[in-house]
């Protein structure tokens, strides 16, 4: 155990330091603004990368109680009347959740090219700000950055996928059944038809809570620096 801890203090003391000629260890080699940019670049690319191979497998969203996606909450008055009146409909409540869940997961893997896009835009003006920010600083510039952007292109994705799996067609065999005695009775709200817009929404907050946990790993902890620029870049946070 000690000389393994030995190699990896000789290891990282390599990556951050300056040798002279008889092999002394010189004053720590300041990081560039470009190794910085890149640095938090390639975080993000290992983040989503990581996030997207998660959720793009069976129960990669149903299966992750953290990023699971629920019935609606403003519909959940929908859901208890269903359940306590509509026998005839109250199977379709839980298909929904597995089927909006089982579209994510489908549609997800269309996240990974766009989110690269949005990496390579990352300034260096922004490089230091972040590296010193908050322990999901760039998972957040990323959010800030692009959820609008990822929410336009990604939604066509989820409706496809939804269409597929076949939530939507559940969705709306619920809403032909409540709606009409929603809009009768004054203390129900009708159903949103517009399922894909939910299920996009909180298929990207999954998403973007997924990178945030991997950029908290790249910051705090070495070995998950798997690459030479992650290790330069991060390492300056252990001092």
């Amino acid at each position: 155990m000690r000389a393994f801890i030995l190699i990896a203090f000789i290891s990282l003391s390599l990556n951050f330091h300056s040798c002279d000629e008889d092999g002394n260890l010189l004053l720590p080699i300041p990081l560039t603004e470009a190794e910085v940019a890149q640095g938090l670049r390639e975080a993000l690319k290992v983040g989503t990368n990581n996030s997207v191979e998660q959720t793009n497998k069976l129960d990669g969203y149903f299966g992750n109680p953290d990023i699971k996606i629920p019935w609606p909450q403003d519909a959940m008055g929908a859901y208890n009347y269903i359940s306590n009146n509509l026998s005839v409909i109250k199977p379709l409540l839980d298909e929904v959740v597995l089927l909006m869940n089982r579209g994510a997961e489908q549609a997800s893997e269309k996240a990974g090219p766009i989110f690269i896009d949005a990496i390579m835009s990352i300034t260096i003006l922004d490089a230091w700000e972040i590296l010193n920010g908050a322990d999901n600083a760039a998972t957040m510039y990323l959010y800030q950055t692009t959820f609008s952007s990822l929410h336009t292109e990604f939604k066509p994705d989820i409706h496809s996928a939804l269409q597929t799996v076949g939530a939507a067609t559940a969705w709306n065999e619920i809403i032909s059944v409540y709606n009409p005695i929603a809009n009768v009775l004054p203390t129900l709200n009708p159903l949103n038809p517009d399922l894909a817009e939910y299920a996009t929404e909180m298929a990207l907050e999954g998403l973007f809570f997924l990178i945030a946990e991997e950029e908290l790993k790249i910051r705090t902890d070495p070995l998950a620096r798997i690459n030479d620029i992650l290790k330069r870049v991060f390492g300056t946070l252990d001092n």
